[in-house]
């Protein structure tokens, strides 16, 4: 086979056959196929689109790229996946309570994206923490404790890694084929058992209608059944952050402050959605009540512990998590320009005001402040008074935090009339 041969036939708007696909992909993990190759790849996808057939193929073809791994455990092996949003940490609140109640979860996480914040980098403001687990560790820990927060090894689905960055570079991000596959290739190389997928809409999501968030959630759930692991999707709401904070040590705050029982908000909330809808997916039934059971009594916050100090964490983190996580320097309240109803926010200028802050990364190699962000960050509909803070901006300089404080006022708007409620969990994909 020939890598022009394939380009070819995607030009003249040809779908390439399965073998094709995995020739290709192949020759993206192993370097035989050329940046320009893959650059041309990409468009002719993006441009030209893929069956389901073809998705499904593309998808097995980047997966099988590098190691798939195989799981023999006594209960399901299952995961989660964001799309991404702002003050999304329920990754963390997830992952431990699925593992008290019985499941495994080998969760293989990303680094932040744009303005969405990642999974690892929250991790990574826990003093020790590491990331980078081997498959040996990743099994052991997986084993012990239940569950395991990780980065993708460098042979798992390698393709992926490679199309990716060349994606960023081409103007090809957006293709839905592409982050179908991409998403899934690394998640079906985990040897998953069933998936739950957190499809996000609104100001703080990348999909910003409910419609594209919709049709993203379908390609995704029918290609990963297709390709043999059982998948739902909710689609939910990221109109507003959902934590009160927004940044990667105050991120980790929220969520052991669900975990440990003192909020009882909106990322509690969706954490027993997320997974009660993949324990039933499972076959394991009244998973809300045992989800709701794994956090009361603690024990969804001793698996954290343990996952924790298992990957070189502190020992006792879950005792008192607030002395070992960073703190900024300056600390900065923004107060209400007006009294009123809190009716809109723009959550991916906020979450662009964190990157900016330092809590990201504009390219690859920037260093992450990780006790930057925001915090107490109002929800829609809320009344405030003139005066009262909108949100508390953490930050390591001065001069940044009123930055900071600017952008957030641009993107709380107050006005005189409560918003209409959106609901938290918008629709049920399956």
């Amino acid at each position: 086979m020939d890598a022009r041969g394939i380009i070819g036939e995607l030009r003249r708007g040809e779908e390439p056959a399965p073998r094709e696909l995995a020739w290709f992909a192949q020759g993206l993990a192993d370097g035989s196929v050329s940046a320009a190759q893959a650059g041309a790849f990409a468009m002719g996808v993006c441009l030209r689109g893929l069956s389901e057939a073809g998705r499904v193929a593309l998808t097995l073809a980047m997966r099988d790229s590098g190691r798939v791994l195989e799981w023999d455990m006594d209960a399901p092996v299952v995961d989660k996946h964001s799309t991404g949003g702002v003050g999304d940490c329920a990754s963390l609140v997830l992952a431990p309570a699925l593992a008290a109640c019985g499941v495994y979860v080998p969760m293989i996480s990303g680094q932040g994206l744009g303005h969405t914040g990642g999974t690892l980098d929250k991790l990574e403001a826990i003093p020790g923490y590491s990331v980078a687990a081997d498959e040996a560790m990743l099994r052991q820990v997986v084993g012990d404790v239940g569950c395991a927060i990780v980065s993708a090894s460098a042979d798992i689905a390698p393709a992926d890694k490679r199309l990716y960055a060349i994606r960023d570079v081409t103007g090809t991000v957006e293709s839905l084929d592409l982050i179908t596959a991409s998403i899934l290739s690394k998640k079906l190389a985990a040897g998953l058992q069933s998936l739950v997928l957190d499809v996000k809409t609104g100001s703080g999501a990348f999909m910003k209608t409910q419609a594209d968030a919709r049709a993203l959630a379908q390609a995704l759930v029918s290609t990963a059944n297709a390709a043999g692991c059982p998948t739902t999707a909710l689609i939910t709401d990221m109109t507003q952050p959902l934590a009160a904070s927004l940044g990667n040590a105050l991120e980790v705050e929220s969520s052991m402050a669900v975990l440990t029982g003192q909020d009882k908000g909106p990322l509690l909330e969706l954490s027993i959605a997320l997974g009660a809808e993949l324990l039933a997916t499972a076959g394991i039934a009244d998973g809300e009540a045992k989800l709701r059971k794994a956090i009361t009594s603690g024990e969804a916050a001793e698996r954290f512990g343990r996952m924790v100090y298992a990957l070189g964490g502190p020992l006792a983190f879950v005792d008192d998590w607030r002395r070992f996580l960073p703190e900024a320097t300056v600390i900065l309240e923004v107060p209400a320009p007006r009294a009123g109803v809190v009716t809109q926010m723009d959550g991916e200028a906020l979450g662009l005001a964190v990157v900016d802050l330092g809590g990201g990364r504009r390219v690859e190699t920037d260093v992450v402040d990780p006790a930057v962000g925001f915090s107490d960050v109002v929800r829609l509909g809320d009344t405030v008074a003139k005066g009262q803070p909108l949100l508390r901006v953490h930050a390591a300089r001065e001069e940044q935090a009123a930055a900071a404080a600017q952008v957030a006022l641009r993107a709380i708007t107050l006005g005189d009339t409560a918003p209409e409620t959106v609901p938290l969990i918008m629709e049920r994909i399956t």
